[in-house]
């Protein structure tokens, strides 16, 4: 790898925890800051790993921590606001200027399938507005992945999906068919890691797709075959559909608000190949290799790399 000392923004997250595990596994130096160290403990006994605590919403910690870097990666997102504007374009654009000051060159982003400035969800016009803002930045290097929905062992989408199964008899689903295109983790990371160095990605945003394409319905269905359980899955018209995300938007724990739904209105899937000559894995062939039912002796190996241990 060319670039070797490398800032991860938001690398203590899901899709993080993969993408510095295979940074470190090349030999690279990654520095990942995070509000409190705990959050990201499963990243302090990787050899070449730094965690030290900042804000990276601090310009000019966010100066500190870039200076010296190689590239700095940013996979800050949320799902849920009302801090939209801060998490997807006003970090954006700090990074941004970090970049200049600090001398950085390579820049990789994190956006989303269906972002767009003018998109119906106030999360899909923030990501599209924070992609335009690092893409306008003529003197750096920039590469941005537009993934559909990420999967895998962490996930919370898939896996809520089969938690909820293990106490429902059914499931009442809003928007049921919205359709998704989910990627594998893995497969995310290994874009990441192979434009890293490619100078050919250089000003270009690439989508991030699986091979196959779900309603919302189907992948409820899948998560419930997967983990054993027959579960009836009840669809809701639009009407009922904003309002059951309106009602679920009320509770102290936001699985579901207006925005994501109007979010789902927007197809998230893509005609565009996999970059790179990657060849995107199917889900059917990843997901019951952690969501399928085991015994202790098949369960002992998740729960030994859940822990990482």
């Amino acid at each position: 790898m060319k670039h070797q000392n490398i800032l991860v923004v938001g690398g203590a997250g899901f899709v993080g925890r993969h993408l510095v595990a295979a940074f470190a596994a090349r030999g690279a130096r990654v520095t990942v800051p995070t509000r409190r160290r705990e959050r990201a403990k499963h990243l302090i006994l990787l050899p070449t790993v730094d965690v030290v605590e900042a804000d990276v919403n601090d310009a000019k910690a966010l100066v500190a921590l870039a200076a010296g870097r190689d590239a700095v990666v940013n996979l800050a997102g949320i799902l849920h606001g009302p801090d939209f504007k801060l998490a997807h374009v006003e970090l954006a654009q700090s990074i941004v200027n970090a970049c200049h000051r600090a001398g950085v060159r390579r820049l990789l982003h994190m956006s989303a399938l269906g972002a767009d400035t003018d998109g119906p969800s106030e999360y899909l016009r923030s990501k599209g507005i924070g992609a335009r803002a690092v893409l306008a930045a003529d003197d750096l290097a920039v590469t941005v992945f537009r993934p559909s929905i990420i999967y895998g062992p962490e996930d919370r989408f898939l896996n809520l999906f089969a938690r909820l199964a293990a106490w429902t008899p059914l499931f009442v689903l809003g928007s049921p068919g919205a359709r998704f295109q989910p990627v594998y983790v893995g497969d995310v990371v290994r874009a990441f890691v192979a434009a890293l160095d490619n100078e050919e990605a250089a000003g270009k945003s690439y989508d991030l797709c699986g091979p196959k394409e779900y309603t919302l319905r189907q992948l409820v269905a899948l998560a419930c075959a997967i983990t054993g359980r027959r579960r009836l899955v009840i669809g809701l018209p639009e009407g009922l559909s904003y309002l059951q995300a309106w009602s679920m938007e009320l509770l102290p724990v936001k699985l579901l608000t207006r925005d994501n739904h109007y979010s789902m209105q927007v197809p998230n899937v893509s005609a565009s190949a996999f970059p790179f000559g990657i060849r995107p894995v199917l889900l059917e062939a990843t997901v019951p290799s952690w969501l399928a039912p085991a015994g202790p002796r098949e369960r002992y190996p998740q729960l030994r790399w859940r822990a990482r241990r």
